[in-house]
């Protein structure tokens, strides 16, 4: 017989989780003492880093990776980077210690409920049993992880059970996905072919179902127009693609406007819609024929209009190509361009961001976490390459950082670039300390405004005012926290002084920080204005 900890870390090593994300505690420690010389641990400082990096390097790497962090804290601190893999479809395996079985009835010091805490947020919460369950359960939580829509299941182990005897076991073959019904892709088919006018939207879970080559050759099968969905979390279709129309509006009725020329709208991959600001009105013009192809039943079942089909994207994007007429390739305008922006003083967010699309390697990976920013980065980024770009997908700030690290990490030939807000760092900063001692080249590009703008801009589109606390955030000094955690890291105020600034962050060998003094936004509210009728909350 073998021991339960001999049994897991074959597993592991059968499975392809080598790489084990984690911040150690005492209850963790059986587990991870004398770790196989084939496996390598990357420490975060905090749960939430921790889980991060796994998230990051799971996002790259398209399968589950594996993270061990400590007891109660593990949700405590890390739910929220759990949260960002539960709305991403990111695959998890996350392992937190328990205190020892024979002492859990008597509640003592570090006894954890974490599995009852986290269970909104993962697709399976278990504590095992038996001890000798232990290896069955992270394998039937890795098989689950990676099965559509993917996503992060959580494990609570007695630090007893390590040591306890058990049988080996075999890793079996899961097959991930299903493909969607053909008599309801069928039904798409005919309104694309009765279609005057239609278009698509390209959504993150195409990537996830590896179809990006896929819905591009559908798009221009189709002569489709083809839109980002709002606040999109992964580019999924080339923004220099002449089809490429840009992104839709996070709220009612600007949505519906956006898409009111079209006859014939198809959803791959996205939520029906994913909205922000609540203005009221129509999902999609009345007559307008609306469809959804996702790999979530909870997103088909959440749809507000439409008819929902589950299924592979990429599945779904053959099928449609093979049996839906071609068009003719017609002229079309030309997508309105956005304006070149000057090198003012203070530097601007979209100058900042001109700058880095001129500069930055074409298969640079980009992870941004700058709300405030966000409309400048969409307009001036552009991105052609399939695993790209990546974003917080549902508003939990700390996500930028630490999966900025495990996507460099995955991606070792490719450089992440990291956009973030001087607010948005604080979240998870001790991220900069890991990605120096693994040797994560990154480049992080702090903009430091001195606010949280993102929330004045929806003070001032809902007619809050201005008059509220916590809206400013002076005295922060990035470039010395930075060198504090041991990274080369420099201020850059003056627009002249920018481009060299990363032509020489680019150019060097390890992780870098920049902080660029920008000026202050909030004109708009994720790219809307007070002429779409907001609500008023004043």
């Amino acid at each position: 017989m073998t021991t339960v900890r001999e049994v897991t870390y074959r597993l592991l090593r059968d499975l392809g989780m080598t790489v084990i994300f984690g911040n150690p505690g005492s209850t963790e420690l059986p587990f991870l003492r004398d770790m196989p010389g084939d496996f390598r641990y990357v420490l975060g400082l905090h749960e939430r880093t921790a889980i991060g990096m796994g998230l990051g390097f799971a996002m790259a790497k398209g399968k589950a990776a594996f993270v061990n962090v400590h007891s109660i804290a593990s949700s405590g601190n890390g739910l929220s980077a759990l949260v960002d893999a539960w709305h991403g479809h990111v695959p998890l395996v996350v392992t937190t210690g328990q205190q020892d079985r024979r002492q859990i009835l008597a509640d003592p010091f570090l006894v954890s409920k974490a599995v009852e805490t986290v269970k909104p947020y993962v697709k399976w919460a278990y504590e095992p049993l038996r001890a000798e369950d232990v290896p069955a359960a992270i394998a039937r939580g890795y098989y689950l992880a990676m099965q559509p829509p993917m996503g992060p299941v959580f494990i609570s182990i007695p630090m007893d059970d390590w040591i306890h005897e058990c049988p080996p076991l075999a890793v079996r073959e899961v097959s991930p996905g299903a493909s969607p019904d053909p008599a309801a892709l069928d039904e798409v088919v005919r309104a694309l072919n009765a279609s005057r006018n239609p278009a698509i939207v390209a959504g993150a879970q195409i990537e996830e179902d590896h179809g990006w080559h896929e819905v591009i050759a559908l798009a221009e099968h189709l002569n489709a127009d083809v839109y980002q969905p709002p606040i999109a979390p992964r580019w999924t279709f080339p923004h220099t693609h002449v089809l490429f129309r840009g992104g839709l509006l996070p709220a009612q009725q600007p949505l519906a406007d956006q898409l009111a020329s079209y006859d014939t709208v198809v959803v791959l991959g996205a939520p029906v819609f994913l909205y922000y600001a609540y203005v009221p009105g129509h999902t999609i013009k009345p007559g307008t024929k609306l469809f959804q192809i996702t790999n979530s039943p909870h997103h088909a079942s959440a749809a507000l209009a439409g008819t929902s089909i589950v299924g592979s994207l990429a599945a779904a994007a053959r099928y449609l190509r093979a049996h839906a007429d071609g068009r003719k390739r017609s002229a079309r305008p030309p997508r309105k361009e956005s304006p070149e922006p000057r090198p003012d003083y203070p530097i601007t967010p979209a100058y900042l961001f001109s700058v880095l699309n001129r500069v930055m390697p074409r298969n640079a990976v980009v992870c941004e976490e700058c709300p405030s920013s966000k409309g400048d980065l969409d307009r001036y980024l552009t991105s052609d390459e399939p695993g790209s770009f990546y974003s917080v997908p549902n508003g939990v700030l700390g996500f930028g950082l630490p999966a900025a690290v495990g996507l460099q990490l995955a991606n070792p030939d490719r450089r992440v670039v990291c956009p973030v807000g001087d607010g948005s760092i604080q979240y998870s900063v001790q991220s900069l300390w890991s990605a120096v001692q693994y040797n994560a080249a990154a480049l992080f590009i702090v903009l430091r405004n001195g606010d949280y703008s993102a929330l004045k801009s929806f003070c001032d589109f809902t007619n809050v005012g201005r008059n509220v606390h916590g809206m400013d955030i002076p005295g922060i000094d990035m470039v010395k926290i930075a060198q504090g955690y041991g990274m080369t890291a420099q201020e850059v105020d003056r627009p002249e002084d920018l481009e060299a600034a990363l032509r020489e962050a680019f150019a060097s060998a390890g992780p870098r920080l920049i902080s660029v003094n920008v000026a202050k936004g909030g004109q708009t509210c994720m790219g809307m204005d007070q002429s779409v009728h907001p609500p008023n909350y004043g």
